[in-house]
């Protein structure tokens, strides 16, 4: 079977290493093109072109998907299927209609839920105690597809969406090679989504990450956990911008006196954490990063708080 590799990021990387370590005829691999990155705004090469290289595939870095000498290019290498892990771009109908055998996309939640480009980040902020990873034939719809296969995977309360994501990546590679077996053997059956049970899982943008300390403290934990490490929860002390990076929620039933007290108020600090209260609860801030600062757990620097003082 020849195929065609598309993704971008360090999460791709595992599916992409699994099909090179298990003999597969990768013809070429295509990634967005290089981009400047870190403070120092060098150009640097997406992980998956970088794998590639070191691997001796060829790679292909179109500046639009749309191109027609590009796509003319794809349809010289003929590939029998297109594997794509998180490539980053919406693929048109020419692409989609080359391989005999279909293109076929790694998805980072249990379709229908969290359609979209930000899977791992929403199930963790909307709370979710379970995700996985879908695998699914790609059609012109935005994660519409036949469902091929699924792998569930736990969502413990203190991972975060950096943790998750290095795990369901090697969920998918798992799942990737599980569906290629199947589908060469013939043994898959193809599962059309309903459309009625979909949700969406939208970019996360920086303006999302604002807390709001009316929510819930479970709320706001979910919200810290599920933007960790990028672009990160983020509120205001004494006119400072700061990051909340850890956090844990507090059991109110222990003593509740603090509760009539503004949100976002400072009720308690010690080395361990500042505890601050919320809607009807409190939650204990464990790590946080000041604007043009490294990261600092609480021990670090919580003579800087005050109690009484309010976030927001």
């Amino acid at each position: 079977m020849k195929l065609v590799f598309m993704g971008t990021p360090e999460f791709a990387v595992p599916s992409l290493d699994m099909l090179v370590k298990n003999g597969y005829n990768v013809a070429a691999v295509i990634t967005q093109q290089d981009k400047p990155k870190g403070r120092g705004m060098d150009i640097g090469s997406p992980p998956v072109k970088e794998y590639a290289v070191k691997s001796g595939i060829k790679v292909l870095q179109p500046e639009k998907i749309n191109d027609g000498s590009f796509i003319s290019e794809l349809g010289e290498i003929a590939p029998d299927a297109i594997i794509i892990v998180a490539y980053g771009k919406i693929l048109p109908q020419k692409i989609l209609d080359i391989p005999p055998m279909g293109c076929i996309n790694v998805h980072a939640s249990l379709l229908p839920k969290y359609r979209g480009a930000a899977p791992i980040n929403w199930a963790i902020i909307k709370g979710e105690r379970k995700t996985g990873i879908t695998t699914m034939m790609v059609n012109a719809g935005m994660d519409t597809g036949d469902i091929l296969l699924q792998k569930e995977v736990d969502i413990p309360d203190d991972i975060t969406a950096g943790e998750l994501y290095d795990k369901l990546a090697v969920v998918g590679a798992e799942a990737l090679k599980e569906t290629l077996i199947r589908l060469e053997n013939g043994t898959l059956t193809k599962i059309p989504q309903n459309d009625d049970e979909a949700s969406y899982a939208p970019i996360i943008k920086k303006d999302m990450c604002l807390i709001d300390w009316n929510m819930s403290a479970q709320d706001i934990h979910n919200l810290v956990r599920g933007t960790n490490p990028w672009p990160g929860a983020h509120t205001c002390y004494n006119g400072r911008r700061i990051k909340i990076l850890k956090t844990k929620v507090e059991d109110s039933n222990k003593d509740t006196t603090d509760l009539n007290r503004t949100p976002g108020t400072i009720c308690k600090k010690d080395k361990n954490g500042l505890t601050v209260v919320c809607r009807n609860d409190y939650i204990r801030i464990l790590e946080v990063q000041f604007e043009s600062s490294r990261k600092m757990c609480i021990g670090e620097c919580w003579h800087n708080f005050d109690i009484g003082e309010t976030f927001g």
